[in-house]
């Protein structure tokens, strides 16, 4: 597994990599592929520490947010929620591995300078995907662990947004 790990508002200290990458790092077991890629970012805001890590295997992505005191035990819970992340869907990865339609998503979670509170826009991301099915919309909503995923469907060509609603349930708009 390749790593790229960046900080906002911090050093990254070799003993940080070295931590990040054995921490991650055991995620590695769950792929067959060992030529992937996780992005790890890790930012600073008054005392605490957030990392996120993005991890792009072909046709899916995991991502995990996790704000801690400590940077260490942020580490450790980020590694935690992606590993259950995979453990839950592992069987409807599977499936949809059998798909013809897999999706490629890429995410730029670069903050582009926008670090002057009055913008409106603080984050900026490039979004590609293929065309996939409701279902499909779903996994991956709950992979990056967002409450909606745009994306544009296999069956009637149209972009369409799946959300997760308050009572647990999904819904989906379709844009004309």
């Amino acid at each position: 597994m390749e790593f790229i790990i960046r900080g906002q508002k911090t050093e990254i200290t070799d003993a940080i990599k070295a931590y990040v990458e054995k921490r991650i790092g055991k995620l590695e077991k769950y792929f067959s592929n060992k030529e992937i890629t996780a992005n790890v970012l890790i930012k600073v805001r008054g005392i605490d520490q957030t990392v996120e890590v993005t991890i792009q295997v072909p046709g899916i992505t995991l991502r995990g947010e996790q704000t801690h005191k400590d940077l260490y035990a942020a580490i450790d819970l980020v590694s935690e929620k992606i590993e259950r992340q995979i453990r839950k869907n592992k069987t409807r990865i599977k499936n949809r591995n059998t798909k013809a339609t897999t999706p490629v998503f890429t995410t730029d979670f670069e903050n582009d300078g926008y670090d002057n509170e009055k913008e409106l826009i603080v984050k900026r991301k490039v979004v590609d995907s293929k065309p996939m099915d409701e279902e499909e919309a779903i996994l991956q909503m709950n992979l990056i662990d967002h409450d909606f995923f745009i994306y544009k469907d296999v069956n009637t060509e149209k972009t369409s947004v799946v959300y997760k609603r308050k009572d647990g349930d999904y819904g989906k708009i379709e844009i004309n």
